[in-house]
């Protein structure tokens, strides 16, 4: 068995895992932009749910990626997502500020353990160049968020769907890069 073929069921698992992060984010930015951009009570709870959403997904992707004890940087991940969505619920007792600062303080340090994470899997799955630009872009929309947060304009759910719009296009850039790669491989074997 080659290291392509062994390769293969990680990337079959990537792919899901892509995809249905594509969509989870598709689905809540479009809600974000409409339903709950009215509706407070919605709103809040999309508010939590997102980072919810993203500590189930890295806990899901460790869990078949090796456990979480091979994959720290999803591990830190999980955690800091669940702190953040707890730390949401608290901020929205406040602000909209100070619920977009907790979003950016999240968008940084979660940018940078994606990053790492892409890092590490480059080597195994190659195609995460997508992962990596989302990553630092993260990083970078979090510093924004921080200093938004700060200033007098008015925040709602819609300045954040932004943020999960490009997070929801950088997982279906690398779940379709995965899905041709694949393809293309196996096209020359196909032929044989």
């Amino acid at each position: 068995m080659s290291g392509q073929d062994r390769a293969q069921p990680s990337n079959g698992w990537l792919k899901t895992y892509y995809y249905l992060r594509f969509a989870v984010s598709a689905v809540w930015v479009v809600a974000a932009l409409t339903v709950a951009k009215t509706v407070s009570p919605l709103a809040a709870v999309m508010l939590v749910a997102y980072p919810v959403w993203d500590a189930l997904a890295n806990y899901l992707d460790a869990r078949r990626s090796g456990g979480l004890g091979r994959n720290k940087s999803q591990l830190l991940n999980f955690a800091v997502s669940i702190v953040t969505a707890v730390a949401v619920a608290v901020a929205l007792g406040h602000s909209m500020n100070a619920v977009l600062s907790v979003y950016g303080v999240w968008a940084v340090v979660s940018g940078a353990l994606q990053l790492l994470t892409a890092l590490r899997r480059w080597k195994t799955n190659g195609a995460q160049w997508a992962m990596i630009l989302s990553g630092a872009q993260s990083a970078l929309a979090g510093l924004f968020f921080v200093k938004m947060a700060g200033g007098p304009e008015v925040i709602g759910i819609a300045n954040v769907a932004p943020y999960a719009a490009f997070g929801a296009f950088y997982f279906l850039v690398s779940a379709v890069w995965l899905t041709v790669g694949d393809v293309l491989r196996k096209s020359p074997q196909a032929a044989r």
